[in-house]
């Protein structure tokens, strides 16, 4: 029977761990500190451990290090509430298994302990540098984020080639340099961006050219390819590579040689590829304006961005990060309340890019220390963006339509200072629901017993709501 040591300073985690894993077939031990699960490993040695990262006195990382000393076959998963790309990679470099964020997904949780419990842990334990957060290419806090962490952790240190997709200005190319950073590639990082390259040219640049290879060629040109032997190539757009260039790529992942326009000869080009797109490269598979070779020797380890707006909690955290760098740290700038309501309203269909530059005008604006909402320039909430052609649209449905309508009422209520800004929310579902129940009638033909099927609600509840409105409760009787 596997038995798993749980490593955390609080009660209500341990306790739902052990139920879980209790009822899972696992026998359990329970741990507040560091400390006290180096005394139990010395009188029963665990098949796994779980164990935080934030312990009252040694913390989980140094722990880390000790456990894998003295249990070096054990494997051990980490988990933090409070993780960086920083923190993920230190737990994944020091030997961690795998890494958890909190709140933890007990499910998933599970299925990480189990896939532990069969895998024999080999590496040796390594002396891991910390580096200082503030450092930080990528930052966040969000489920989403941390899950993004944790996979750049897991293939920094990989030589497989990496696919990154998201929407335009979820910060693909700095997910791109976060990887090369955390990698031991003693090379360069070689940006290569795609749509600012003629298709004419796209070739040369990634393979070279030798000397007279074709009219204007007079001097030999290293391509960028060849630049990036030892390093990292970072092919932004991959989706826009021509079909015939395609080719010739696949070729140089395959052998790690590329040929210059013109040549004969083949040159060492051992680089670690890293793409990144904003469209849907099944669809162009699909379509055949993507090879479907180069598209699966690519796809090999993928890194999905979420969009800014799946993940506003993270926003507290961008914002001081663009004030530092347009704001000298003798003159502070500090956002209001409201300020930061309105930003963690708007739809940023830019994403980070279109946040940062938000954050920019405001501070041109603003003549003072405070930054408020007329501040910022004004949002576009009817305009959404086509992730494959980078185009603007209408809103893709109703539901969004309605989400913008209701972030627009809200924010008028907050930032009229008339206004009674208490119990907006019963205040806004007056304001709502008589609308709602009404269509809803209608489209019954005033069947209430339909109209409250259709609602979600009890027929009595139905009623109550319709007396408070003024309805004769009795006119419908079915």
């Amino acid at each position: 029977m596997t038995h798993v040591l749980i490593v955390d300073d609080e009660p209500t985690i341990c306790w739902a761990f052990k139920e879980c894993l209790t009822d899972e077939g696992f026998t359990v031990d329970v741990a507040g500190s560091a400390e006290q699960a180096l005394e139990i490993t010395d009188r029963h040695c665990p098949d796994v451990v779980v164990m935080d990262v934030r312990l009252p006195g040694m913390d989980g990382i140094t722990a880390l290090r000790q456990l894998q000393a003295k249990l070096s076959d054990v494997p051990v998963i980490i988990m933090t509430a409070f993780g960086s790309l920083t923190t993920a990679v230190r737990a994944i470099d020091g030997g961690a298994f795998d890494y958890l964020t909190k709140p933890i997904d007990l499910e998933k949780a599970v299925a990480v302990v189990r896939q532990a419990a069969s895998f024999l842990q080999s590496a040796s334990p390594m002396a891991v540098a910390v580096a200082d957060d503030s450092a930080e290419l990528i930052v966040g806090s969000s489920p989403a984020m941390q899950e993004v962490f944790r996979r750049i952790a897991l293939v920094a240190e990989r030589d497989v080639p990496v696919l990154i997709t998201g929407e335009s200005g979820t910060g693909k190319d700095l997910v791109a340099r976060a990887i090369h950073q955390h990698s031991r590639l003693k090379g360069s990082f070689v940006p290569i961006c795609i749509p600012a390259l003629s298709e004419s040219v796209v070739e040369s640049e990634l393979f070279g050219h030798v000397r007279g290879a074709f009219t204007g060629a007079d001097h030999e040109r290293q391509g960028l390819l060849e630049l990036a032997n030892q390093g990292t190539a970072f092919i932004d757009e991959i989706g826009d590579v021509p079909l015939n260039v395609q080719v010739k790529l696949l070729r140089a992942l395959e052998t790690r040689e590329v040929r210059p326009v013109g040549s004969g000869a083949c040159r060492t080009a051992s680089f670690r590829m890293i793409a990144a797109t904003n469209r849907q490269l099944e669809e162009r598979v699909a379509s055949g304006e993507f090879r479907h070779d180069l598209f699966f020797r690519l796809n090999v380890f993928r890194i999905e961005l979420p969009p800014l707006r799946d993940r506003v909690e993270d926003i507290p955290i961008l914002v001081p990060r663009f004030l530092q760098n347009v704001r000298p740290a003798d003159h502070p700038l500090m956002l209001s309340d409201a300020a930061m309501l309105e930003l963690k309203s708007r739809p940023w269909y830019g994403n980070v890019r279109e946040l940062r530059n938000v954050i920019e005008s405001a501070t041109v604006v603003c003549r003072g220390d405070l930054i408020q909402p007329e501040h910022f320039p004004a949002a576009v909430p009817s305009l959404t963006m086509n992730r494959d052609s980078g185009t603007a649209a209408r809103p893709s449905n109703s539901s969004e339509a309605l989400t913008q309508v209701a972030r627009e009422w809200m924010l008028d209520q907050v930032r009229n200072s008339n206004a009674d800004t208490r119990d907006l929310y019963e205040r806004f579902l007056q304001t709502v629901e008589p609308e709602l129940i009404a269509i809803v009638l209608q489209s019954t033909n005033g069947h209430r017993g339909s109209a409250a099927r259709l609602l979600g609600m009890h027929r009595e509840t139905l009623r109550e709501k319709l007396k408070k409105m003024g309805d004769d409760p009795s006119a419908d009787s079915t």
